[in-house]
Protein backbone atom coordinates (compact mmCIF):
# COMPACT_ATOMS: atom_id res chain seq x y z
CA UNK A 1 0.00 0.00 0.00
CA UNK A 2 1.22 3.62 -0.88
CA UNK A 3 1.68 5.71 1.71
CA UNK A 4 -0.48 9.09 1.73
CA UNK A 5 1.21 12.37 2.51
CA UNK A 6 1.03 16.01 3.20
CA UNK A 7 2.74 17.43 0.57
CA UNK A 8 4.29 21.34 2.23
CA UNK A 9 4.93 23.35 -0.68
CA UNK A 10 3.30 25.32 -3.27
CA UNK A 11 5.27 24.68 -6.25
CA UNK A 12 3.75 22.82 -9.40
CA UNK A 13 6.93 21.14 -10.21
CA UNK A 14 7.58 19.13 -6.78
CA UNK A 15 3.67 18.52 -7.38
CA UNK A 16 4.72 16.86 -10.66
CA UNK A 17 7.80 15.27 -9.33
CA UNK A 18 5.81 13.96 -5.90
CA UNK A 19 2.86 12.21 -8.42
CA UNK A 20 5.59 10.77 -10.71
CA UNK A 21 6.79 8.47 -7.58
CA UNK A 22 3.33 7.24 -7.67
CA UNK A 23 2.08 8.24 -4.15
CA UNK A 24 -1.18 9.80 -2.85
CA UNK A 25 -0.71 13.70 -1.13
CA UNK A 26 -2.79 16.46 -0.57
CA UNK A 27 -0.60 19.78 -1.30
CA UNK A 28 -0.81 22.60 0.15
CA UNK A 29 1.38 25.83 0.93
CA UNK A 30 3.19 26.92 3.93
CA UNK A 31 4.15 29.71 5.97
CA UNK A 32 7.51 30.02 7.03
CA UNK A 33 10.35 32.58 7.50
CA UNK A 34 12.74 31.86 4.76
CA UNK A 35 15.58 34.37 6.00
CA UNK A 36 19.24 32.90 5.89
CA UNK A 37 20.40 33.20 9.59
CA UNK A 38 23.75 35.08 9.87
CA UNK A 39 27.11 33.04 8.99
CA UNK A 40 24.70 30.06 7.66
CA UNK A 41 25.81 27.90 5.34
CA UNK A 42 23.72 27.34 2.59
CA UNK A 43 23.68 23.84 3.28
CA UNK A 44 22.36 23.85 6.50
CA UNK A 45 20.28 26.66 5.69
CA UNK A 46 18.20 24.78 2.76
CA UNK A 47 18.07 21.58 5.37
CA UNK A 48 16.79 24.07 8.40
CA UNK A 49 13.86 25.34 5.46
CA UNK A 50 12.95 21.65 4.17
CA UNK A 51 12.63 20.76 7.70
CA UNK A 52 10.56 23.98 9.25
CA UNK A 53 8.34 23.67 6.23
CA UNK A 54 7.04 20.09 7.14
CA UNK A 55 7.01 20.98 10.79
CA UNK A 56 5.07 23.76 10.53
CA UNK A 57 2.43 21.62 8.72
CA UNK A 58 2.63 19.27 11.70
CA UNK A 59 2.02 21.91 14.21
CA UNK A 60 -0.74 23.48 12.16
CA UNK A 61 -2.55 19.96 12.76
CA UNK A 62 -1.72 18.19 10.07
CA UNK A 63 -0.91 15.08 11.85
CA UNK A 64 -2.85 11.98 10.39
CA UNK A 65 -0.19 11.70 7.74
CA UNK A 66 3.67 12.21 7.42
CA UNK A 67 4.11 15.91 5.89
CA UNK A 68 7.05 16.31 3.07
CA UNK A 69 8.60 19.62 2.76
CA UNK A 70 11.60 20.53 0.57
CA UNK A 71 13.59 23.43 -0.24
CA UNK A 72 16.05 24.55 -3.15
CA UNK A 73 18.50 26.96 -3.24
CA UNK A 74 21.24 27.81 -5.79
CA UNK A 75 24.67 28.55 -4.68
CA UNK A 76 27.90 30.12 -5.82
CA UNK A 77 30.85 31.22 -3.62
CA UNK A 78 29.49 29.76 -1.14
CA UNK A 79 26.62 32.02 -1.22
CA UNK A 80 22.98 31.37 -1.74
CA UNK A 81 21.04 32.95 -4.11
CA UNK A 82 17.43 33.54 -3.72
CA UNK A 83 14.83 34.11 -6.16
CA UNK A 84 15.18 37.44 -8.24
CA UNK A 85 13.53 40.73 -6.40
CA UNK A 86 13.37 42.35 -9.78
CA UNK A 87 15.35 42.83 -13.25
CA UNK A 88 18.74 44.03 -12.11
CA UNK A 89 19.22 41.46 -9.02
CA UNK A 90 18.05 39.08 -12.32
CA UNK A 91 21.05 40.19 -14.03
CA UNK A 92 23.21 40.63 -11.43
CA UNK A 93 22.71 36.48 -10.78
CA UNK A 94 23.01 35.76 -14.18
CA UNK A 95 26.26 37.72 -14.53
CA UNK A 96 27.86 35.80 -11.54
CA UNK A 97 26.22 32.00 -13.29
CA UNK A 98 27.79 32.68 -16.97
CA UNK A 99 30.56 30.37 -17.51
CA UNK A 100 31.01 29.22 -14.61
CA UNK A 101 29.69 25.84 -12.46
CA UNK A 102 27.42 26.53 -9.15
CA UNK A 103 26.00 24.09 -6.84
CA UNK A 104 21.79 23.65 -6.53
CA UNK A 105 21.66 21.90 -3.23
CA UNK A 106 17.60 20.39 -2.58
CA UNK A 107 16.86 19.33 0.98
CA UNK A 108 13.89 16.96 1.91
CA UNK A 109 12.71 16.39 5.09
CA UNK A 110 9.57 14.31 6.41
CA UNK A 111 7.80 15.20 9.74
CA UNK A 112 5.07 13.71 12.11
CA UNK A 113 4.12 14.78 15.34
CA UNK A 114 6.89 11.91 16.74
CA UNK A 115 9.92 12.13 14.54
CA UNK A 116 11.59 14.81 11.63
CA UNK A 117 14.07 13.11 8.92
CA UNK A 118 16.17 15.05 6.30
CA UNK A 119 18.89 14.50 3.41
CA UNK A 120 20.28 17.28 1.18
CA UNK A 121 20.96 16.66 -2.25
CA UNK A 122 23.97 18.40 -4.12
CA UNK A 123 24.34 18.82 -7.80
CA UNK A 124 27.08 20.74 -9.81
CA UNK A 125 25.61 22.37 -12.34
CA UNK A 126 27.81 24.36 -15.66
CA UNK A 127 26.46 27.49 -17.58
CA UNK A 128 27.27 28.62 -20.57
CA UNK A 129 28.44 31.82 -21.02
CA UNK A 130 25.47 34.37 -21.08
CA UNK A 131 25.12 37.09 -23.55
CA UNK A 132 23.37 40.18 -22.22
CA UNK A 133 20.88 39.87 -24.92
CA UNK A 134 19.85 36.40 -23.94
CA UNK A 135 20.01 37.23 -20.38
CA UNK A 136 17.63 39.92 -21.38
CA UNK A 137 15.45 37.75 -23.31
CA UNK A 138 14.98 34.90 -20.62
CA UNK A 139 14.00 37.62 -18.26
CA UNK A 140 11.15 38.83 -20.43
CA UNK A 141 10.36 35.22 -20.28
CA UNK A 142 8.78 35.63 -16.87
CA UNK A 143 10.41 32.12 -16.01
CA UNK A 144 12.83 33.16 -13.44
CA UNK A 145 10.71 35.33 -10.89
CA UNK A 146 10.26 32.42 -9.01
CA UNK A 147 13.04 30.44 -8.99
CA UNK A 148 15.51 29.67 -7.16
CA UNK A 149 19.11 31.61 -8.32
CA UNK A 150 16.91 32.80 -11.47
CA UNK A 151 16.35 29.86 -13.82
CA UNK A 152 14.44 26.38 -14.18
CA UNK A 153 16.24 24.09 -15.86
CA UNK A 154 13.18 22.24 -17.10
CA UNK A 155 12.04 25.34 -18.63
CA UNK A 156 13.80 27.96 -21.22
CA UNK A 157 16.67 28.36 -18.32
CA UNK A 158 17.59 24.39 -19.30
CA UNK A 159 19.23 25.64 -22.66
CA UNK A 160 21.74 27.47 -20.59
CA UNK A 161 23.05 24.57 -18.73
CA UNK A 162 25.89 22.53 -20.39
CA UNK A 163 26.92 20.05 -17.89
CA UNK A 164 25.15 18.55 -14.93
CA UNK A 165 26.41 16.58 -12.46
CA UNK A 166 23.80 15.40 -9.88
CA UNK A 167 20.27 14.92 -9.92
CA UNK A 168 18.34 16.50 -12.46
CA UNK A 169 15.45 16.37 -10.39
CA UNK A 170 16.85 17.65 -7.33
CA UNK A 171 17.42 21.34 -9.61
CA UNK A 172 14.19 20.82 -10.58
CA UNK A 173 13.02 20.81 -7.04
CA UNK A 174 12.60 17.20 -5.86
CA UNK A 175 15.12 14.40 -6.35
CA UNK A 176 12.91 11.08 -7.14
CA UNK A 177 15.23 8.80 -5.86
CA UNK A 178 16.20 10.15 -2.51
CA UNK A 179 12.88 11.36 -2.05
CA UNK A 180 11.88 7.77 -2.54
CA UNK A 181 13.97 6.55 0.07
CA UNK A 182 13.19 9.10 2.58
CA UNK A 183 9.77 8.02 2.54
CA UNK A 184 10.34 4.38 2.31
CA UNK A 185 12.46 5.02 5.65
CA UNK A 186 10.35 7.40 7.02
CA UNK A 187 7.22 5.15 6.69
CA UNK A 188 8.49 2.00 7.48
CA UNK A 189 6.17 -0.07 9.43
CA UNK A 190 3.83 3.36 9.45
CA UNK A 191 0.80 2.15 8.23
CA UNK A 192 0.25 -1.22 10.31
CA UNK A 193 -0.67 0.61 13.40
Amino acid sequence: MAPHLYLASASPRRKQLLSQLGYEFIQFAVDADETQLDNEPPLEYVERLARLKAQSAVAKGYTDKPVLGSDTVVVIDGIALGKPIDQQDFMRTMARLSGRTHQVYTAIAMADPAKTLSTVVCTDVTFKTLTEQEVQQYWHTGEPLDKAGGYGIQGVGGKFVTQLSGSYFAVMGLPLYETEQLIQKFTEGYYEQ
